[in-house]
């Protein structure tokens, strides 16, 4: 699994940069994802979606460290001690796929962007 770095709204006049970016799957499928700090208040705002804790090395390479789904209260699926497992792993960002249609799709895109022992 990989990140692919997308180009934001940044250099458009009046438009508020857009944190996205996309993960590529085992199957090949791309996944355009919001990029978000990784603390609590975020975690609020995710929603049903398909989840990735992230960590970047010191040349800005994204490493994924989890893969989880949340359904619409992400802090039943997901809450503190998820978010303290991953900041004891070194993510610092949480990446959000929102469009996924239903839990199946969401799993199914969770397995695609997986590596072993990346699910959480």
């Amino acid at each position: 699994m990989r990140e692919e770095r997308l180009r934001t709204t940044a250099g458009l006049r009046g438009s508020p940069a857009l944190a996205l970016s996309a993960w590529r799957g085992r199957s090949g499928r791309r996944y355009v994802v919001g990029v978000h700090a990784l603390n609590e208040p975020a975690l609020d705002e995710v929603g049903a979606a398909v989840v990735l804790a992230v960590r970047r090395d010191t040349a800005g390479i994204a490493e994924l460290v989890s893969v989880a789904t949340s359904g619409e209260s992400p802090r039943e699926h997901l809450g503190r001690t998820w978010l303290a497992r991953m900041r004891g792993s070194g993510a610092t960002e949480m990446h959000v796929h929102r469009l996924a249609e239903d839990e199946g799709e969401r799993a199914a895109i969770a397995d695609d962007l997986s590596t072993e022992g990346s699910r959480g």
